[in-house]
């Protein structure tokens, strides 16, 4: 078979090579690929019936699972560029991602399509288990086609469209740099299908005849023993965010150890992290993976086997086969330290319906003589001594909050519009690996409420734009320039974390537990009784964590919702005594233990 162009034609290399191989399963579903195949022709097929066409944009909102593989492969064969809207998003922020990706359709299942109804745009409730077979459509698709749009943070405070195709990620798919993966491997699926991590798990598994193996979301499986899950479900790959390794090494350094290749992206991953997860036993291949969604989700690679004592953070590596990478100076020069520059073939198109700030970050690649074009990624870097590029930070303000990347630009944009809200700033603070968000706000009146503040940008934002913190200050700080002084607000939000409620010390056994738990999980000394978790800075993945430990430590399995429901340290206390009193009744004995929930602050 030829070289493959684009995506159905990696699956169809993949089908006639292996198709009684098991493609993609869930808890309820299992198919091959021979099966996938004639799954996602009847998906095209239905699609065109409907009146799809090439370069339509589709809406994927369904939830995670067989079902979501084959509608993706599905609007692809129909010619169709994919746009994944994450089923957990606020009906505010699936509007305007709809509204913005100007879509042809919104795909659903029955549960979905009952809560898209209303939606700015045709809500076509699709069951793939029920079409009646149909062969393929005959629908030409061009490798320079596009294959999906990827909503990502902007510069403006609105969200940007990255069209990437299926060139792009074909490249991808078969970049040479990246570990092989085979018939016999088992590639987990644990992130949402918005984030560009799908990408990896589908192209990589699906490009080389592995089965892509749904589990539950990776904030679940660090609740649920996650090392007995990736053994349940003879996990052979994954790739895992940053945060989250760095978090499980420290608490279960052999959760890892069974896999054959391990790769990590989309925060800074600590050193310490990786000498934890080789002294746990874990001896494959451990990857440390950067890339923009604008480059296709990976342009560095940096394998790693055992880092240097100096060393306290991973590089970001070298370059992948499809990648050209250039450390540029503010006048494009070559320089040893400067900003990131993408070029290669799996540079994206550029922004959906966005020319202006398409023309400021795709640029023409001076260094190349094609005519091609390079991306300027915003990222400080500089080259260190054996080449590996080393990460600095972010040349604009945009962040990284849990592995997501988060423009303070656009949490301000929501917190103005409440109309308690006269002034507002943005700003990350904490430790790399770590951040949170804090929010600075003048409040329009005197009876300005945090809470019901949170509970507007709850409604509006994805949870990881929520700030873990919100400030109400007199007045903003300025600096001599008459600007915002942000080294100030920082300052604000750091001594706010160390002083925060007036101490009060543990009182009891479990009490003494919970505060050094806290500490250790959040980094933050002289917790007191009084303090609040998620007030502190705590999220979701230090939750998991907490309940892992106390469940390790104490011998007390607690719900996940009893963490979230009593999230100060004498309340979880009180639930956790009251557990281990009446074991039988676990959950409804830790409700009555717990004196009260808290709804001020994220998960």
């Amino acid at each position: 078979m030829s070289v493959p162009a684009t995506i159905h034609d990696l699956l169809a290399r993949t089908v006639g090579a292996h198709p009684d191989l098991s493609a993609v399963s869930d808890q309820e579903t299992r198919l091959s690929y021979a099966e996938l195949a004639d799954r996602v022709d009847a998906v095209a097929h239905e699609l065109v019936r409907l009146g799809v066409r090439a370069e339509d944009r589709i809406g994927v909102y369904v939830p995670r699972g067989v079902g979501a593989v084959v509608t993706v492969l599905g609007v692809l064969r129909a010619g169709a560029a994919y746009v994944p809207i994450d089923v957990g998003y606020p009906k505010r922020r699936r509007e305007r991602m709809v509204q913005a990706g100007r879509l042809r359709l919104l795909l659903a299942d029955p549960d979905t399509a009952r809560r898209a109804a209303g939606s700015p745009v045709e809500v076509a409730e699709l069951d793939w288990r029920v079409l009646a077979p149909a062969p393929a459509p005959a629908v030409h698709v061009d490798p320079r086609s596009a294959a999906c749009v990827l909503f990502t943070s902007g510069s403006t405070g609105r969200p940007k469209g990255v069209v990437l195709e299926h060139r792009h990620m074909v490249a991808f798919a078969e970049d040479a740099v990246l570990p092989a993966v085979g018939p016999g491997d088992r590639m987990a699926q644990a992130s949402n299908l918005s984030f560009d991590t799908f990408t990896f798990e589908l192209l990589r598994s699906m490009a080389g005849g592995a089965e892509l193996v749904v589990m539950p979301a990776f904030a679940d499986l660090l609740g649920a023993d996650l090392r007995r899950q990736l053994r349940r479900y003879r996990i052979t790959v994954m790739l895992a965010p940053a945060i989250a390794l760095n978090h499980v090494a420290r608490h279960d350094r052999e959760a890892f150890a069974s896999l054959r290749v391990l790769c990590s992206g989309g925060d800074v991953l600590l050193a310490d992290t990786c000498r934890e997860l080789r002294e746990g036993g874990f001896d494959g291949d451990l990857l440390n993976l950067y890339g923009p969604t604008e480059a296709t989700v990976a342009c560095t690679a940096q394998r790693v086997r055992n880092p240097p004592e100096d060393c306290t953070r991973v590089p970001i590596g070298h370059p992948t086969a499809s990648a050209r990478l250039y450390v540029l100076d503010d006048r494009l020069a070559p320089a040893s330290s400067g900003e990131l520059y993408v070029g290669g073939a799996a540079v994206g198109r550029g922004y959906l319906d966005q020319p202006g700030h398409t023309a400021q970050r795709f640029i023409a690649d001076p260094f190349a003589a094609d005519g091609s074009r390079m991306y300027a990624t915003g990222d400080r870097v500089r080259t260190g001594p054996d080449g590996a590029l080393e990460y600095l930070g972010r040349v604009d303000d945009q962040v990284k909050i849990s592995g997501h990347r988060v423009e303070p630009a656009e949490v301000e944009r929501a917190l103005y519009e409440h109309p308690q809200v006269r002034e507002a700033a943005v700003a990350a603070a904490g430790e790399d690996g770590g951040l949170r968000l804090v929010a600075f706000v003048i409040p329009a009146a005197d009876e300005f409420s945090p809470a019901r503040l949170r509970a507007f940008l709850t409604e509006r934002l994805p949870a990881a734009y929520v700030p873990a913190e919100i400030v109400a200050l007199d007045a903003m700080p300025l600096d001599a320039n008459g600007k915002r002084d942000w080294a100030r607000l920082r300052e604000v939000a750091e001594d706010r974390s160390r002083r925060r409620r007036a101490y009060e010390p543990p009182r009891t056994a479990t009490e003494r537990y919970l505060v050094r738990l806290w500490e250790e999980l959040l980094r933050v000394e002289s917790i007191g009784v009084r303090d609040d978790f998620f007030g502190l800075g705590g999220h979701s993945l230090l939750a998991a964590r907490g309940r892992m430990c106390i469940r390790r430590d104490l011998q007390t399995d607690l719900p996940p919702e009893v963490v979230f429901e009593n999230s100060v340290v004498e309340d979880l206390a009180k639930a956790i005594d009251q557990v281990r009193s009446d074991p039988a009744g676990t959950a409804d004995a830790a409700r009555r233990g717990g004196a009260r929930g808290r709804s001020l602050h994220t998960p």
